[in-house]
């Protein structure tokens, strides 16, 4: 029997309807799919790759995000999450209009309170490897964006303050942290859970996490950032190959391998019954 030609998935998340739609610029052929739940999706092509995008655009929150992030994994089966979006910075060398491409993303609350005081319990998970290197060779050759590789904190706050006790600790804990937002940890939580799917969040910086948010915010920035982060996220699909592409040697086949007398399924996924008829063995 010939299996279907199936265009491999990337699903692409965002909180914000400017982030949706700086994504959804360079998506073609779109078409919107609801599932039963209620969550919208709109699918549709990235030109000049093999991907079909599966665009979302979930609202603010990791603890949401996470929740509907597993909801679409197991919907859509996608190869990729990638969450994308606009950010505070946290470090006077990320300005606003550069791109952080999140190497791990710290969830910032995890901790045990004593009469010492509060004691941190770091929870970080990483970025995808095989992504961040796609995104490292893609902004080698794109001259208008300013890409850092580091930390994202991830925090249901929107921090307009650098002088706030929030500001000391994440200063004080995750001095490593280039950036601070609000759904990351959920999107890669939800991605690592699902069965160590590709992840990443890479985020445009749109504000400076202090007191001059609001002036940042309505001067346009969040825009440009938004817009900096979707062409990012576009040069790294463009970069990334599907898993069905690929003729490395070094790579293990995927789907079903027949081996004389089993069938393995290790490097890919089943959907459906498996009937077995046992023969004599010589």
């Amino acid at each position: 029997m010939t299996m279907p030609d199936i265009q491999p998935t990337v699903l692409v998340l965002t909180a914000l309807p400017l982030e949706y739609a700086a994504v959804r610029a360079h998506v073609e052929e779109r078409e919107e799919r609801v599932h039963r739940d209620g969550t919208r999706v709109e699918v549709g092509r990235l030109t000049s790759t093999s991907w079909q995008v599966a665009l979302a655009e979930l609202g603010m929150g990791a603890e949401r995000t996470a929740a509907l992030t597993t909801q679409l994994i197991h919907w859509l089966r996608p190869e990729a999450v990638l969450f994308v979006g606009v950010a505070g910075s946290l470090k006077d060398d990320v300005g606003i209009g550069d791109v952080v491409v999140g190497t791990k993303v710290y969830e910032i609350y995890g901790g045990k309170q004593t009469p010492d005081g509060f004691l941190v319990r770091p929870e970080a998970l990483p970025g995808s490897h095989a992504l961040e290197q796609a995104a490292r060779s893609a902004v080698r050759d794109m001259p208008d964006v300013r890409a850092h590789f580091m930390p994202i904190a991830t925090g249901d706050v929107v921090l307009a303050d650098a002088e706030s006790e929030i500001a000391r600790f994440i200063r004080r804990n995750y001095n490593d942290a280039g950036a601070i937002e609000m759904e990351g940890s959920g999107a890669l939580q939800a991605a690592h859970l699902s069965g160590q799917l590709n992840a990443l969040v890479i985020r445009g910086i749109s504000d400076r996490a202090d007191a001059g948010k609001h002036q940042a915010d309505a001067s346009g920035s969040q825009q440009s950032a938004a817009e900096q982060a979707a062409a990012v996220t576009v040069a790294v699909l463009h970069k990334h190959r599907p898993r069905e592409g690929s003729t490395d040697s070094e790579e293990e086949p995927q789907g079903a391998t027949y081996g004389g007398d089993h069938v393995d399924f290790r490097s890919g996924t089943f959907h459906g019954p498996v009937t077995g008829k046992a023969g004599e063995r010589r």
